[in-house]
């Protein structure tokens, strides 16, 4: 059977929206956001602060496993911070070579990478060197900086250094998220290399990801902004009865409150209005209530509007001020 994977997601998907899609349903394992490693051995309450899930058994409350995405260019810095980040007991670890964020460039990391194949294998390796042959081990990768042309090189380099599975985007760094993605060329790094492959890349519908598969050549897909697009996307693939908006509303209630507590209030409502407009692609109903709460700003006003729409039964009594 077909695995589906919920895809690392910087300022998209934090632990908030991983525990309400995957409390929806229907994936085998996730990977958080990205750990920025640097030249310091970070704490591992910065593990724990960005993959809370590791106190919880490296599982969302559901019971999804979640794995640690390590972020950085120093192969010594990243096997030492990996060394520490075993001792938490991850569901498993992941190397960033897909970020195409130029913040993130700037400074050697991610998708910026990708011209250096040999530098990927020392980072691999050197990590492999820390991590228990019983700990998932994969990398997660885009096809090239500006082209195509040393894709494979930097996919043989991985398995080299001894990952356990390669996850490939389907488009460069220079892509960014314009469509289509290249689904031709991940069949074609599956083909050079001789560990399970990973595909991931516009995939929105039942039908891409059946599209995906078929070009790819690849059972097991990672769903990422088509699953905060549509919450039931993994398991309509699995062919199970779904509902609609009234099955996704109690999850939009969920975060809130999980934001509410997490979130200063002036940046607040930002992020329920993110996931909406990601939504509204869907459901109607999502469009609805992104144009009722598009002028609200006060954290307050929204727990009121939410209140009346039914979408929250109570509030926690730490928020019940001004209400």
């Amino acid at each position: 059977m077909s695995r589906i994977l919920l895809a690392p997601m910087e300022g998209l998907a934090d632990d908030l929206l991983r525990g309400v899609l995957t409390s929806i349903g229907g994936y085998d394992w996730g990977i958080c956001e990205f750990v920025r490693v640097s030249n310091t051995l970070l704490p591992a309450k910065t593990y724990e602060r960005i993959c809370p899930e590791l106190l919880n058994g490296s599982r969302t409350a559901s019971g999804t496993p979640m794995r640690v995405q390590l972020l950085g260019s120093d192969p010594l810095m990243m096997a030492e911070n990996a060394r520490r980040l075993v001792t938490l007991n991850p569901a498993g670890i992941d190397l960033n070579f897909g970020c195409p964020a130029p913040t993130v460039n700037r400074h050697r990391g991610g998708a910026a990478l990708l011209g250096e194949p040999e530098l990927l294998h020392a980072i691999a390796a050197a990590v492999r060197a820390v991590v228990a042959v019983d700990t998932p081990f994969t990398a997660k990768m885009r096809l090239g900086i500006d082209d195509t042309s040393r894709a494979v090189d930097c996919a043989q380099a991985l398995v080299a250094a001894g990952i356990d599975e390669l996850i490939v985007h389907g488009r460069t760094k220079a892509d960014g998220y314009r469509p289509p993605a290249r689904w031709e060329w991940i069949d074609r790094v599956r083909a050079a290399i001789d560990i399970p492959l990973i595909a991931n890349g516009e995939v929105w519908t039942v039908e891409d990801f059946r599209n995906c598969q078929q070009a790819t050549g690849c059972p097991d897909i990672m769903l990422g902004r088509g699953a905060v697009a549509d919450p039931l996307l993994a398991r309509r693939v699995r062919g199970e009865a779904v509902g609609g908006w009234e099955e996704i509303l109690p999850g939009v209630g969920d975060y809130w409150l999980g934001i509410r507590r997490k979130v200063v209030p002036l940046h607040a409502g930002g992020r329920l209005k993110q996931w909406l407009a990601m939504l509204r692609r869907n459901y109607p109903e999502a469009e609805v209530l992104f144009q009722q709460l598009r002028p609200v700003k006060a954290a307050h006003d929204i727990d009121r509007l939410l209140l009346k729409a039914g979408i929250l039964a109570t509030l926690p009594p730490a928020l019940r001020e001004g209400c």
